[in-house]
């Protein structure tokens, strides 16, 4: 069968199955059985004989198209790739392992593109055209969409997706990773545990929302947490967990709900612990001064390639939030309101670290002082391309350490890189 008389026989039982869908409205749990028996249906009343193989594909991508996502349903299903980018309709790629592939899938058209986009957003209430041409929304297992269409796209509409594991990641499983050392494992729980506040930094798909997720495990279960983000993606473990999203505007341009306004909205709603997804804009202010008024224990990313960068792209966001402020003024509310940030990173050779852990001291003169806790430090690079390096504790303490300390945590010096010599001599003074 040539490819033109498969997709005229595929457009054919999908009218046919549609009608029957709108007919008979099955309930939805029941949707996948009543699709493949009426497509069984439909395909032996056409009295045709195709080869099973070709029968096997036919059923497959129908079923996708009616109930899944089209040609990207395969890939959502493997659990080896972790990103689908559509460029064009025979233009999908997919990371796997860290490494960008071009994949054999392929779209009818444009307009099958945009089928699958206007399938994604929907049932989320959201809207793309030309005059809204990008949108974020998200699958139901909380994989993250980027939709953009023309006029913006140039060559065609384009879907980005960045997966979610199935099996929720565990601390353990990223010291098994070389993700993080067990040390550094011990140190973040005593961070959670102990009500810092936590920014976790790093680059596009570097892993910031992952550890964000395994970070949100060591909050109590007793507490009362509000997150807040863009497209709800998270994943907390916890029975009392308050989630909001933010809501693009209508097609008037009005009743837009930001994430400036759900932080604002988020301090009268009692919370023990505000998580923000990531900071973009203005509400960095917001976010600071809830920090700075009680609200300890708050966890946030942001995007920026280093900790110091993190601190300059934080005093930008706050600029943005329309404050007529002295930068000095903004940088007193950083230095006092962020205890840790969290360097996340994506090596040349696709493995995801923690880079560097650094403590926000305070100020000194007009400047925020940051020591690293632990760093990654870099020796060299396989001929496989895979990088070389250890996680290692700088040798310094926290000057936080005292309140870890109230919370029960007492990390020896050992956690810290003290060399067996200093833990002897330390123990003696004792």
């Amino acid at each position: 069968m040539n490819p033109n008389d498969f997709q005229k026989l595929k457009q054919h039982l999908l009218t046919m199955i549609a009608r029957e869908l709108e007919n008979k409205r099955p309930p939805y749990r029941e949707r996948d059985e009543f699709v493949k028996s009426t497509l069984v249906l439909a395909y032996q009343s056409l009295n045709i004989n195709l080869p099973q193989t070709i029968k096997d594909q036919l059923f497959k991508e129908i079923h996708d198209d009616i109930l899944g996502f089209g040609p990207l349903q395969s890939l959502l299903e493997d659990d080896t790739v972790s990103e689908v980018m559509v460029n064009g309709p025979n233009s999908v790629y997919v990371e796997q392992k860290g490494r960008l592939i071009k994949s054999g899938v392929k779209f009818e058209n444009d307009d099958a593109v945009l089928r699958v986009i206007e399938k994604i957003i929907l049932p989320l209430g959201r809207r793309i055209d030309a005059d809204s041409p990008t949108v974020d929304a998200r699958l139901p297992d909380g994989s993250r969409v980027n939709a953009v269409i023309p006029p913006v796209a140039i060559d065609g509409p384009t879907i980005t997706i960045r997966k979610f594991a199935k099996g929720r990641l565990s601390v353990q499983q990223l010291i098994e990773y070389g993700s993080v050392t067990e040390n550094m494992a011990k140190f973040l729980e005593a961070c959670v545990i102990s009500r810092l506040n936590i920014m976790i930094s790093g680059g596009t798909g570097s892993g910031k929302t992952t550890l964000l997720n395994v970070l949100s495990r060591f909050i109590p279960s007793s507490e009362r947490i509000v997150t807040i983000e863009d497209a709800a993606e998270l994943q907390l473990q916890q029975d009392h967990v308050v989630r909001m999203e933010t809501k693009p505007p209508n097609i008037e341009g009005k009743f837009q709900v930001s994430i400036r306004d759900l932080v604002r909205n988020s301090l009268r709603m009692r919370p023990d612990r505000i998580v923000v997804g990531e900071v973009r804009g203005g509400e960095a202010l917001d976010m600071l001064q809830a920090m700075n008024t009680g609200h300890d224990g708050s966890l946030t990313t942001l995007h920026a390639n280093s900790p110091r960068d993190a601190l300059s792209r934080l005093e930008t966001m706050c600029l943005m939030a329309g404050m007529d402020m002295p930068l000095s003024v903004i940088r007193e509310q950083i230095a006092s309101a962020i205890d840790v940030i969290v360097q996340q990173s994506r090596l040349s050779d696709g493995s995801r670290k923690i880079t560097s852990i650094t403590e926000v001291a305070g100020m000194e003169g007009h400047t925020i002082v940051m020591t690293d806790i632990f760093k990654f430090e870099k020796t060299g690079i396989t001929p496989e391309g895979q990088v070389i390096g250890e996680l290692k504790p700088t040798g310094i303490r926290p000057f936080f350490t005292p309140r870890l300390e109230q919370n029960g945590f007492i990390l020896g010096p050992e956690v810290f890189g003290a060399s067996a010599s200093q833990i002897l001599s330390s123990n003696r003074r004792r």
